[in-house]
């Protein structure tokens, strides 16, 4: 089978495409046929070597993929082939909180990814994808799906009427913004594109903000919200943007910490202490939490938005695109 390994961390350079034996399932682990993976930003930082500098190489990249099941190993009593499965981002984390060892499961970095034809992955760290969906559809949610429903739902344990803040376009901002509008919130929306926030107030947005013409877009927050501020921030900026998001959040509200687009930094913790605002690292959610946003999505009718398709031979040009910022939604890989 062929495979996608990081030889060297040269960013999407590094991919090269492998043929490598065919896995065989263990006892409890099901083979799986690959048919999309997407790509998140976490990826590009692997493949640069910035996210773990000191990992072993070559390693197989991308922790998102969506397939069917082609052979089970014994003990297996949750599929059988034919079925319809997507990979939990950590496998070995199947519910309640997360704690070091379910961490190293991770796949993509700790362990190996699934930019493969096929993978074998242990049957208690798969889901079940709706039949409404495409594998490339499927593909997407793992990663940035999961996270923006740890966010909001968990972290942000958001109601109807609460009013939650979108960063950027991206994927989990993107689902930030669909989940949200299902549960009944109301949705504040940035971005440096005005074309992108049309997009995003199709999906249900109810108040946008471009950050380049209003750069202390904070202030516009509170200006929205009668100067109290909003109940939750989808944080995937880091150090660049949690000063404002600090400011734009109310008191006794959530700050879903996430990502580090902007770099990373010092922070003062004294708004943080003074105003009793709840800042929750965000670390991907379990096969719970992936479960039942999967039935979320199901009864809500979401349908994940896919900036671009790439085929299996151009993987590293999904990469490429990653790395320009220029996406709106997720980027998949057919395989």
């Amino acid at each position: 089978m062929r495979a996608y390994r990081l030889h060297e961390f040269s960013g999407p350079d590094g991919w090269k495409l492998d043929d490598l034996p065919s896995p065989t399932p263990g006892v409890g682990e099901v083979l799986i046929r690959v048919r999309a993976a997407s790509i998140n930003f976490r990826d590009l930082l692997v493949a640069k070597g910035i996210y773990n500098p000191t990992l072993k190489l070559p390693r197989i990249p991308v922790s998102d993929a969506a397939g069917e099941v082609v052979a089970c190993g014994r003990g297996v009593s949750r599929f059988q082939p034919g079925d319809r499965v997507a990979a939990n981002f950590m496998p070995g984390w199947v519910d309640g909180a997360i704690n070091e060892h379910k961490g190293q499961s991770a796949l993509g970095g700790a362990a190996e990814g699934v930019l493969a034809e096929e993978v074998v992955l242990p049957e208690t760290g798969l889901v079940r994808v709706s039949d409404r969906l495409s594998f490339e559809e499927a593909a997407t949610l793992p990663c940035a799906g999961v996270t923006a429903w740890h966010s909001l739902f968990l972290a942000g344990a958001i109601k109807p009427g609460d009013t939650v803040l979108t960063l950027g376009t991206g994927g989990v901002s993107v689902f930030a913004v669909q989940f949200a509008r299902l549960a009944g919130a109301r949705v504040i929306a940035t971005s440096s594109s005005d074309a992108k926030l049309s997009r995003v107030h199709q999906l249900g947005a109810t108040d946008l903000i471009n950050y380049k013409t209003q750069p202390d877009w904070e202030k516009t927050v509170r200006k929205l919200t009668g100067g109290v501020g909003v109940d939750v921030v989808v944080e995937v900026g880091g150090a660049g943007t949690f000063p404002r998001s600090l400011r734009a959040v109310r008191s006794g509200g959530t700050i879903a910490l996430i990502g580090v687009l902007t770099g990373q930094g010092q922070i003062d913790p004294t708004s943080i202490l003074m105003r009793s605002v709840k800042v929750q690292g965000i670390y991907v959610g379990s096969v719970a939490m992936f479960e039942a946003m999967n039935r979320a999505i199901d009864v809500g009718g979401i349908k994940p938005v896919i900036d671009r398709v790439f085929p299996f031979e151009n993987a590293a040009d999904a990469l490429r695109l990653m790395e320009s910022g220029s996406h709106f939604g997720k980027i998949v890989i057919h395989v």
